[in-house]
């Protein structure tokens, strides 16, 4: 069966009906929006808060690095001198070191004339050529220089004989008018010298 509503009573209450339930249905939709909106709204806003925390974070841990970074490259120039120092000495010990292993046969003979010499005798001048070596000086007693060239020969660092080139009494006089005798003697070194 069909029924047909002739009235329009109840036209109008199902319209209002109708209207009042989309009426409320709207609203509602323009609340969620309107919620949806402000919420996305806030999310944006703590972004963009977020992001600049996050960019003033970053700018501070990058200055900091550009500190770190400036005092590190001074840090890197200081050791690079004390390297560089440090070879520069280790080049000059090594240098030392070789002259000392250099110097054992000419501070050896040094020793064994120094050990040789009497008293009231005096060395003016030590020359050498090859394993030959002329040594001039002055005594106050012929004495002191035979004993010298009988040191010298003992030491065993030279060859015998030791020659005595020449002797003769010099025209000045020393400290207290006593007479002075230079003298030339000739030596040579067993062992080769450097």
């Amino acid at each position: 069966m069909i029924r047909i509503n002739l009235l329009a009573v109840e036209r109008e209450r199902s319209r209002r009906r109708m209207g009042s339930f989309l009426q409320a249905t709207q609203q509602k939709i323009t609340l969620a929006c309107s919620v949806i909106l402000v919420l996305t709204a806030l999310g944006v806003g703590w972004w963009y808060w977020s992001l600049n925390k996050q960019a003033d974070r970053l700018e501070a841990d990058i200055a900091t690095a550009q500190r770190e970074t400036q005092r590190l490259r001074g840090l890197i120039a200081q050791v690079e001198q004390f390297e560089a120092r440090r070879l520069q000495l280790q080049q000059r010990v090594a240098l030392i070191e070789e002259l000392r292993k250099g110097q054992a046969g000419p501070v050896r003979m040094l020793d064994e004339i120094s050990r040789s010499l009497p008293d009231m005798l005096w060395l003016t001048e030590i020359k050498q050529q090859g394993n030959e070596l002329t040594i001039s000086g002055r005594c106050t007693t012929l004495t002191a220089l035979s004993d010298f060239v009988g040191n010298l020969e003992l030491g065993g660092f030279f060859n015998k004989p030791v020659e005595i080139l020449d002797s003769q009494v010099d025209s000045q006089r020393g400290v207290g008018g006593v007479e002075l005798i230079r003298f030339s003697v000739k030596a040579v070194v067993s062992t080769p010298v450097a």
